[in-house]
């Protein structure tokens, strides 16, 4: 059975700094995108942040305008882990953050494209 576990979620100030990690089990995603996407109460989950497979070792990494600069998206694939460091936080991140994993192939920015979701973890974010 497939399992993807956030966690590292919590409340900062604005500025602050959060690392989420989602540990996956029952399968290896060495060669899936891996990607976190973000719900704010009343809105779509909305695309953060993707790392994807280009072949061998070799992954890339894109990112929603709205983050980048700011979160870094990153995977260690021993661990069958991947980790969205949050810098600069800002009261508009604030969302229940879903980390995700698609077989997909190419840029995978859309929900619908991914095959495996987490329960998600809650980002508050004060001002």
């Amino acid at each position: 059975q497939v399992q993807l576990v956030e966690s590292g979620g919590g409340s900062v100030q604005a500025g602050g700094s959060l690392r989420l990690s989602c540990a996956a089990s029952g399968r290896t995603f060495s060669n899936y995108a891996r990607g976190w996407f973000r719900q704010a109460p009343g809105k779509e989950r909305e695309f953060v942040a993707t790392t994807m497979w280009s072949g061998g070792s070799v992954y890339y990494a894109d990112y929603a305008d709205s983050v980048k600069g700011r979160f870094t998206i990153s995977r260690d694939n021993a661990k069958n882990t991947v980790y969205l460091q949050m810098n600069s936080l800002k009261p508009e991140d604030t969302a229940v953050y879903y980390c995700a994993a698609s077989s997909a192939a190419g840029v995978v920015r859309t929900k619908e494209e991914y095959n495996y979701w987490g329960q998600g973890t809650q980002v508050t974010v004060s001002s």
